[in-house]
């Protein structure tokens, strides 16, 4: 196979930093515009999805987001849109606690497709793992879900396989997507595929063989915080990386010039060149940034084998096994 052929994911927009602050009250006319001015960025880049969750910026995500859809008749049609459930913050006395009982699915979902003014959700994502799960409640308000249309899909996020599978046990459709933190910064998701009976697995919190469940059975890999935080693209003053930082911020900028490209599409270009087929969630709200993504794909198809690993060992610091 060579690199034109690699399967490549597709570039997700995520809409975490949309709404204004988590802790206002309300969100302003300029949140609004704020939000507007990211998504047209993604469209302009070929952004198709776009992820949410019910928590981000305590629902004003999502609200602003419907603001766009409601000024923009046709537009609903033209996107596909997920969203996750699961979390429960700052409520009954606690920070945070997890909940994917059925009540709570159901009445989640409702006030999602409220915020959001649409009728219904591509695909909904339990958003953590429950250790209270009863997987037979869950089951149960996804084929609910599904039969009146209020979404088309299930998926995970931050599950490892042996969860997936246990979940998909009861389910009578597929887990479609797993969401996970992988970036070229977050490693742990390859390095535990090469450091098996070797000392630098050692303390690898990645749950091992969990790439190669999602792979073997079609579950698109969703991948937040792909951009590191801005850490190899400059956002990050290389007085504060270490050895290994700045020499990865050094790396991307030249694979970047010798790419012609901006150096967030060679990051998002190294996560989608595996053949995991992993789709990038480009967390940023600057429309300049998410425009700087555009050529991923792009970097993706033509990146080959020495690239790829140039970038991951530099990151890490240390050689490979």
């Amino acid at each position: 196979m060579n690199t034109a052929e690699i399967p490549t994911g597709r570039l997700i927009y995520g809409c975490m930093g949309l709404g204004g602050a988590w802790d206002a009250p309300g969100y302003t006319d300029d949140d609004v515009a704020r939000a507007a001015a990211a998504i047209d960025a993604a469209l302009a880049i070929g952004v198709e999805l776009f992820d949410h969750a019910d928590i981000y910026s305590m629902g004003k995500a999502e609200a602003v987001f419907g603001e766009v859809l409601a000024a923009r008749p046709g537009l609903r049609e033209k996107i596909r849109l997920q969203s996750k459930c699961g979390i429960r913050l700052w409520e009954n006395g606690l920070n945070n606690y997890y909940d994917l009982s059925h009540a709570s699915i159901m009445e989640r979902v409702e006030g999602i497709l409220a915020r959001l003014r649409t009728g219904h959700l591509d695909t909904l994502l339990f958003h953590r793992p429950d250790p209270l799960l009863d997987r037979r409640e869950a089951a149960r308000a996804v084929s609910e879900l599904l039969a009146d249309g209020r979404i088309g899909a299930v998926g995970v996020s931050n599950m490892s396989a042996a969860q997936m599978e246990y979940l998909q046990d009861s389910l009578t459709v597929p887990i479609v997507a797993n969401q996970l933190e992988m970036s070229l910064a977050v490693r742990d998701w390859v390095d535990s595929g090469v450091t098996v009976n070797h000392r630098q697995g050692a303390g690898n919190p990645f749950p091992h063989g969990t790439l190669e469940h999602c792979m073997g059975r079609g579950i698109e890999l969703q991948a937040y915080g792909s951009l590191a935080n801005g850490r190899y693209t400059g956002a990050v003053p290389a007085d504060e990386l270490d050895d290994a930082g700045r020499a990865t911020a050094a790396l991307v900028r030249e694979l970047g010039e010798e790419f012609g490209v901006a150096p967030e599409s060679v990051l998002l270009g190294w996560l989608m060149r595996h053949p995991a087929a992993i789709s990038p969630v480009i967390g940023t709200t600057s429309p300049a940034r998410i425009a700087a993504c555009g050529d991923a794909v792009s970097v993706a198809a033509r990146m080959d084998r020495l690239q790829w690993y140039r970038l991951w060992i530099t990151a890490r610091g240390e050689f490979i096994p």
